[in-house]
């Protein structure tokens, strides 16, 4: 159960990892695309971006996150009626889930920068980068404190 435990705690840091940096590409990719609009040309920052946050994406943070959540339900597996039967890891597992929804919504802006079709600002995309920090320190409190939730 300890070296499960190990490969789940390595593959969240690498999936966390990966949801840090990507939306700071986005950031530069939005910045070099708005000096691009102001008549500024770099099509190979912009073609730089589009292959760093694609491979970033579907190389690294993806299978990171079906690591993650794969070693999950079976440490989840080893007790499943005593850790359902824990306030805190439902509240775990909910945050895991907005995770995948925020993971998700990624991809779709992957897909976007990659279409040359983004919508929001560099500034957007820095408070965008902010959210999984939330989700980051929400999840090790609750897992190292397991607060007695009812």
């Amino acid at each position: 159960m300890l070296w499960v435990k190990a490969f789940h705690i390595i593959a969240m840091v690498c999936w966390f990892a990966g949801l840090f940096y990507l939306p700071r590409l986005f950031v530069y990719h939005a910045t070099a695309n708005a000096e691009t609009n102001n008549n500024i040309s770099d099509e190979a920052a912009n073609a730089r971006f589009k292959t760093m946050e694609r491979k970033l994406y579907r190389g690294i943070t993806t299978p990171a996150m079906i690591a993650t959540i794969g070693l999950g339900g079976w440490l989840l597996s080893y007790a499943p009626e005593a850790y359902l039967a824990a306030g805190w890891m439902h509240i775990k597992l909910t945050l895991v889930l907005v995770l995948v929804v925020y993971h998700l919504y990624c991809g779709k802006l992957v897909k976007l920068f990659a279409g040359d079709a983004n919508t929001h600002s560099p500034v957007f995309y820095r408070w965008f980068n902010e959210f999984p920090v939330l989700i980051l320190v929400g999840v090790v409190l609750l897992v190292t404190v397991k607060p007695g939730l009812s």
